[in-house]
């Protein structure tokens, strides 16, 4: 049996200091054994105190009035390099089997994405003023171009949206969100001081938004027209108009979809399949249940990349609607969180410009383009995950589609217009733009060859 060693009093303790011999440890239980406990949470507490402020002054560090110019090119960078690898990954098997190159998908979405770059590149210059200047020319255009396509347009999968001329084809339907949503800030901000008022409201911003939306509708296409009706909204909230006077048009647009729905056999399948608990999976629910199978079995990390099981014909619309699923399928839980986050990146830098820029006109379109970017990202991935009926729209930057492509980054040039001009940020866009270029220059074999000159 162990024995406890008592403790030195304090005069044995001073006389063991006074003959030079180490001061007696005392045990464990003796050593303040209770405050242990205390003592770490103390120190984890301290630990977690400074990583909070390590984190809030790297935040700070990087909130400058550059950062959501920054946050924008970079985000929308990442997502159409992203697309590119996946349409590659997800449309080379059907190419093959349609007896076509199994690059002939990407190649076409990479030629949009060459094209698309250098326009939004060129947008991010315009002044805003030039952009208030197009507004009604572009909503002109694109309506012609809608009255095009309800005449001669041509019908792909139920819709007619689209224009072909020999070997090219348009979707007009997708510059017009675009326009729309520069048309609504220029109109909107004119009226500023009369939207109490729902008749300055209603014109001119029913007839020709309403008409804008009519002719979508009248091809058939819902799902754009969804989209449309998002950009409608978010340009009329932060254009200031009060809620008692949307209340009305929210109405009326809800009853036009309930419409359009109730009129449609092919739609209303769609929802009684949806809202049905014994929903074949062989018939209306086939590609929902494929779509539903490549995400789970894709686990956290995913079969890896280009180990889609569900691309050999078993999901149709693999590279386009449903995507996403081909995503959680090689990439799992990770890539789909991934796409997640780059949308939030792309939300966060537009509300940094809704709130930063001083130009109302800005502030408007920015939340258009959002309401459009964003918002179908989110209806896409909930027709993904089986939270609403198929509804047939993209998935913005990632999904296969030129018109969607070019006119996607076209809108997002025009917001990093506005981005370019917060407050703060050209002085500050211009200064490191400097520094870049003196670095190449100093990098150059011609620097360096002038810099070994200057030396000696």
């Amino acid at each position: 049996m162990a024995t406890r060693t008592p403790s030195p009093s304090a005069d044995q303790q001073a006389d063991r200091q006074a003959r030079g011999v180490p001061p007696q440890r005392r045990s464990g239980d003796e050593q303040g054994g209770e405050h242990r406990p205390a003592g770490r949470l103390a120190r984890a507490r301290g630990s977690l105190a400074h990583a909070g402020d390590v984190l809030t002054g790297w935040l700070a560090r990087a909130d400058t009035p550059a950062t959501s110019f920054y946050l924008l090119a970079a985000t929308t960078g990442v997502l159409v390099v992203l697309g590119l690898v996946m349409v590659l990954s997800s449309s080379s098997v059907e190419s093959m089997q349609a007896d076509r190159s199994p690059f002939a998908e990407f190649t076409s979405q990479l030629g949009f994405a060459v094209l698309g770059v250098p326009l939004a590149y060129a947008a991010s210059r315009v002044p805003v003023a030039a952009w208030k200047a197009l507004a009604w020319p572009a909503v002109g255009l694109a309506a012609a171009l809608l009255l095009v396509v309800v005449v001669a347009g041509q019908d792909v999968g139920g819709n007619q949206n689209w224009i072909r001329v020999g070997g090219f084809s348009l979707q007009p339907a997708e510059f017009a969100k675009l326009a729309l949503a520069v048309w609504m800030a220029a109109v909107l901000v004119r009226k500023a001081p009369l939207l109490r008022d729902w008749k300055h409201v209603a014109v001119p911003v029913v007839p020709v938004a309403g008409g804008v939306l009519g002719l979508v509708l009248l091809g058939r296409d819902l799902g754009t027209g969804m989209v449309i009706m998002l950009v409608i909204a978010a340009a009329l909230w932060v254009g200031g108009v009060p809620i008692k006077i949307l209340l009305a048009p929210a109405a009326a647009l809800v009853g036009v979809a309930a419409l359009l729905v109730l009129t449609s056999q092919n739609r209303m399948t769609r929802i009684g399949d949806f809202l049905s608990g014994e929903c074949d999976v062989q018939a209306g629910c086939y590609q929902s249940a494929h779509g539903l199978m490549a995400l789970a079995s894709g686990g956290v990390t995913g079969l890896g990349l280009g180990s889609s099981r569900e691309k050999w014909s078993y999901l149709p619309e693999a590279h386009n609607d449903f995507i996403f699923s081909i995503i959680g399928e090689e990439l799992g839980l990770v890539g789909t969180l991934l796409v997640l986050a780059l949308f939030a990146c792309l939300a966060v830098g537009c509300m940094r410009v809704i709130r930063r820029h001083e130009d109302p006109f800005a502030k408007i379109a920015t939340a258009g383009v959002m309401a459009w970017v964003v918002g179908q990202a989110m209806v896409n991935m909930a027709v993904v995950l089986g939270l609403v009926p198929v509804i047939g729209v993209p998935l913005p930057l990632i999904s296969s589609g030129g018109s969607a492509l070019v006119a996607t980054l076209l809108a997002l040039g025009v917001v990093l217009s506005f981005a370019r001009t917060e407050p703060g940020a050209p002085e500050l866009l211009a200064a490191r733009a400097g520094v870049v270029r003196r670095s190449l220059v100093v990098a150059s074999p011609l620097g360096r060859r002038a810099g070994r000159r200057a030396a000696r």
